[in-house]
């Protein structure tokens, strides 16, 4: 069964680490070979800026994951770069395609012209804040009470303008709500169910609900923190036992995968340490869902989501 996966950090590795090779490096969790052995059909690759990036540096940062997702991903042959949401059908065998978010608008500043310069790029998602306070927003570990910043709202008019995706992964409570009503297109790139796992990253029923509203989704999260409350471990079923209570409050046609390969180890789900390892979700979901029922979680699903976009060539 193929799979789309909506966010990884392959990209804050490939600028870090040295001698990093994308095929096939162990280092990287969603390397190519894990990627096709995985069923990994197409792979978000986040461009993500640590907080300990000094300010003036954290948008040459992003410049070069930029760099680094053209010369070492895309320089792969089977990696095709999306530019479109509708090329994704066009995705041949042996072919994966390759899309460009971005975690948090931290390497803008207020500087709008930036922006639109990483949107060129070919930036497909964006999230609003990663999990600290920038001049757009607050994140998940600031005060839940704070709202969006005035700078906000030329950002989202600018993302809307350009048809693309405001991921709230990161987003706190209040910048969450705030957003709704202003928004395009929305989703939830990486986040798991508040009412199993009681962490600020998780969303609330509420949340998850007025997301689906609103035209969005969520995509399950891979980390054992969000999974089960103050544990560095978790079993694949328990991730599903999110799966389940998601399905029921808002349907599977509505939830993705969103694994944050890349970003989470050293802790990892028994038996889904890599993207090879898809396959093993897979089968346990099948255990509680019908082959269609798992196919629109894991592929068809997102692809009917962005089928109401409109396409913009880069």
């Amino acid at each position: 069964m193929q799979i789309i996966d909506l966010h990884c950090d392959v990209l804050e590795k490939l600028t870090r680490l040295e001698n990093v090779d994308f095929r096939n490096d162990s280092r990287l969790d969603a390397n190519l070979n894990n990627l096709k052995a995985g069923n990994v059909k197409v792979q978000v690759f986040a461009i993500f800026i640590h907080p300990s990036v000094p300010q003036e540096r954290k948008f040459l940062e992003a410049a070069r994951q930029i760099e680094a997702f053209h010369t070492k991903v895309l320089s792969e042959p089977e990696m095709i770069h999306i530019t479109e949401w509708n090329q994704i059908n066009d995705l041949e065998d042996g072919q994966i395609g390759a899309v460009l978010s971005l975690e948090g608008c931290d390497c803008i500043g207020d500087d709008l012209e930036k922006l639109r310069v990483i949107l060129d790029a070919g930036v497909k998602l964006v999230g609003l804040t990663w999990n600290y306070e920038n001049e757009v927003a607050y994140g998940t570990l600031e005060d839940s009470s704070k709202g969006l910043k005035p700078f906000a709202k030329d950002v989202i008019d600018l993302l809307n303008e350009r048809n693309i995706i405001i991921d709230v992964a990161h987003l706190n409570e209040k910048g969450f709500y705030d957003l709704l009503p202003l928004s395009k297109y929305i989703l939830a790139s990486h986040c798991n169910a508040r009412t199993l796992c009681d962490h600020p990253r998780n969303l609330t029923d509420d949340q998850v609900k007025q997301l689906v509203n609103h035209g969005g989704r969520i995509h399950v999260v891979f980390y054992p923190p969000f999974i089960q409350k103050g544990e560095d471990h978790a079993t694949i079923e328990t991730l599903v036992k999110h799966v389940e209570h998601l399905s029921n409050l808002v349907g599977i046609e509505n939830i993705g995968f969103g694994s944050d390969f890349d970003g989470i180890e050293p802790l990892f789900v028994e038996k889904l340490s890599n993207a090879s390892e898809f396959p093993n979700l897979i089968q346990a979901l099948l255990e509680k869902f019908t082959e269609d029922e798992v196919n629109l979680l894991a592929y068809s699903g997102l692809v009917n989501f962005v089928s109401t976009i409109e396409g913009r060539k880069m």
